[in-house]
C-alpha cells in the first residue's frame, strides 16, 4: 500500500524532543513517551513533523525560520482555529485539531498538533514509488473527486461554521492582486519584467466579485489525504491561507497547479494531474460547474492570477534561501521556476487560453 512517509529531519530544522515531551505530556492525557520524531519532506512553506509515541502518531505544524518577516503568512493559531471551526461545523474532511501553543521556549516557534490521518498523499516527489498504482482509471476517479470536493468546500455554510468573520470578502480580488505584488517587490532578487506586465493586466481587467465562500487557497493533490481503496478524499490539509472570498480565486489557484501532459518539467513538480486519466483544466471547470453552478466565464483571469501568486510564493521561498535562512537544497533552483510561471501567465494573457 502507498503511504505518505515521514523521513529523517533536515539539517537545521530539528525539534527539541525533551522540551516537547515535557510540554505535551502535561497537555494530553496518557500522551506517553515520544519514541521518534520524523519530518514530512513535501511542501515548501510550513514545516510538518510526525511525532510518534508507543501507541499514537501525531502531526506537528510549525512555521519555517524567517517566517516572522512574511506579512500575514505562517500563522499557526489562525490555521488551528480554522480546523476547530470546521470541526464544530461537523465538516468531516479534516484532521482533528488537538492543541495550539505560542510558547516559543518549547521549539522556538508557535505550533499546533493534530491527529495523523492514515492514507495516501500524492506527491510528485514520490512518483517513482507510486506510479505503478496510478493507472488512468484511478487517476480519472481521483481527479473527479478532487474537483467535486473543492466545489463542496465552497458550499459550506459560513454562519453555521462560525467562519463568517474569517476574512473581508469585499474588495478581496483587488487586495489580493495588490498585496501579492507588494510581496513580490519585497522579496525580489532578480529583475523580471513580466511581473509588471501581468500585474498591470490583472489591475486593468479585474472582474466584479460574486458571492463569497470559504476558500482554501492551496487546494491540490498533495494537500489532501486519500483512501486509496475507495478513491475518496478523507481529509484536506494545509489550511494556512484559508479565508472568505470569491470562490473563483480558489478555482484559479487550483487550476494554476493543474499541470497537463504538455506542460514543462518544472510545472509537473507541483501536481500529478499530468498523468493519463486526469481531467484537463477545461474538464475541471466544466465538472466544477455541475457540482456548484457559478459563472466561470472569466476563469482565465483567475488562472492567470493563480500563476502570478504561485510565482510570488516561490519567490518568497527563494529569497529566504538566498538570505541563508534555510539550507534546504531544493530551494536553490527556485529562481528558475519563478520565471517559468510568470512567463506562463503572460503567455495565457496573450493567447487568451489557460496555457
Amino acid at each position: 500500500m502507498l503511504e505518505d512517509k515521514a523521513t529523517e529531519i533536515r539539517t537545521g530544522e530539528e525539534l527539541d524532543s525533551d522540551k516537547l515531551q515535557s510540554f505535551l505530556q502535561t497537555k494530553i492525557e496518557s500522551f506517553g513517551q515520544i519514541i521518534k520524531i520524523l519530518q514530512f519532506p513535501g511542501g515548501y512553506s510550513n514545516l510538518t513533523y510526525q511525532i510518534e509515541t508507543k501507541n499514537q502518531k501525531y502531526v506537528l505544524r510549525k512555521p519555517p525560520k524567517g517566517a516572522e518577516n512574511i506579512k500575514g503568512g505562517h500563522n499557526m493559531q489562525r490555521e488551528y482555529n480554522i480546523l476547530k471551526s470546521l470541526q464544530n461545523a461537523n465538516f468531516k474532511k479534516i484532521p482533528k485539531p488537538i492543541l495550539f501553543s505560542d510558547d516559543l521556549s518549547i521549539i522556538g516557534s508557535e505550533f499546533y498538533l493534530m491527529e495523523k490521518m492514515e492514507g495516501v498523499i500524492l506527491r510528485s516527489a514520490n512518483f517513482k514509488t507510486q506510479k505503478a498504482e496510478l493507472n488512468p482509471k484511478k487517476m480519472e476517479m481521483l481527479s473527479i473527486n478532487l474537483c467535486e470536493t473543492l466545489a463542496q468546500l465552497h458550499k459550506i455554510d459560513l454562519e453555521k461554521s462560525g467562519l463568517l468573520n474569517l476574512g473581508k470578502p469585499e474588495g478581496y480580488i483587488e487586495r489580493q492582486v495588490n498585496g501579492w505584488f507588494e510581496r513580490y517587490n519585497k522579496s525580489k532578487t532578480d529583475e523580471i519584467s513580466e511581473f509588471e506586465l501581468v500585474y498591470k493586466w490583472l489591475v486593468e481587467y479585474m472582474p466584479e466579485e460574486i458571492e463569497p465562500t470559504l476558500i482554501h487557497n492551496d487546494f491540490k493533490y498533495d494537500n489532501v489525504v486519500i483512501n486509496f481503496e475507495t478513491n475518496k478524499i478523507i481529509a484536506i490539509l494545509d489550511w494556512e491561507m484559508t479565508t472568505i472570498g470569491d470562490p473563483r480565486m480558489d478555482i484559479g489557484t487550483s487550476l494554476s497547479y493543474w499541470c497537463e501532459p504538455n506542460d514543462g518539467e518544472f510545472e509537473k513538480t507541483f501536481n500529478l494531474t499530468w498523468l493519463p486519466g486526469n481531467l484537463n483544466r477545461e474538464d475541471f471547470v466544466q465538472l466544477y460547474q455541475k457540482t456548484n453552478p457559478i459563472d466561470l466565464s472569466e476563469i482565465l483571469y483567475f488562472y492567470v492570477f493563480g500563476l502570478f501568486k504561485n510565482a510570488i510564493v516561490i519567490q518568497q521561498i527563494y529569497s529566504r534561501f538566498k538570505k541563508g535562512l534555510t539550507q534546504d537544497t531544493r530551494f536553490s533552483n527556485l529562481g528558475f521556476g519563478v520565471k517559468i510561471l510568470i512567463k506562463k501567465a503572460l503567455n495565457s494573457i496573450e493567447s487568451k487560453k489557460m496555457k
